[in-house]
This record gives C-alpha cells, structure tokens and sequence, in this order.
C-alpha cells in the first residue's frame, strides 16, 4: 500500500510539473504572439543571445540540440523561419562541414531585447516569482 502510495505521489508531481510547463508555455506564446514568436523560438534567440552575446559572434546548431527541447529536425525548421525572417543567419562551419553555425542578426538582437521583459513577466506570472 505505501508504495502505491508513493507511486501516486511521484504521478500527481509529475502531472504538476506538466500542468506548470504547458500554462508557461501558453502565457509565453500570448505575451510574444503580437511580435510574430512563440515560446521555442524566443528560447532560441534567448540561448543565441547569451552564448554568443557580441554581435557577429556564431553558435553552433548543435550546442543549440541539447539546450532546446525540441528534436534536431523540429529545431532545423524553427532556425529556417527565424532565418526567412530575418532574425539569423546560418553558415556551414569550414573545420567541420556538417556542422552548422548560427548568429543573430542586428534584428533579431533588436527584437530579443524588445521581448525578453515581456517573456520574463509571463515567467514571473506563471511561476509566481
């Protein structure tokens, strides 16, 4: 019976943790949706902005995977469409020509530092910080 118990404890946390998750998400997509992003692609602008916080510098795709929770296919189209908006650019990395690098544009800059106050509102909204 305890370790029933206990099982149903550990399933009730987990169902908490995904309920906090999903209205994050949701507030997040509402709060940047008039800006033309959503939760994942502001995560992508985000990690971009700190890995590589000078304008010009490069992160590579891959050190972007692990980061991101997105598969690699889903997180390849996500860059394609920040990319035909003109938020990054993309370059295949001469040591290594199956890596690719990505940057952030002076737009895409511009509109990650526009956003990140409304992002972290809805953080502090969601998860009561």
């Amino acid at each position: 019976m305890a370790a029933k118990t206990a099982g149903a404890r550990l399933e009730e946390r987990w169902r908490d943790i995904l309920s906090a998750h999903a209205r994050t998400m949701c507030e997040i997509d509402r709060a940047l949706h008039p800006h033309g992003l959503g939760a994942s692609d502001f995560e992508v602008l985000d990690m971009l902005a700190t890995a590589a916080p000078e304008e010009g510098e490069q992160c590579r795709v891959q050190n972007l995977v692990g980061r991101v929770h997105l598969s690699q296919s889903a997180l390849s189209r996500l860059i394609a469409r920040l990319e035909k908006d003109g938020l990054v650019t993309r370059s295949v990395c001469v040591e290594d020509r199956r890596g690719v690098w990505v940057s952030l544009t002076s737009r895409g800059r511009d509109l990650h530092a526009e956003v990140l106050p409304l992002q972290r509102a809805a953080l502090a909204r969601t998860l009561g910080a």
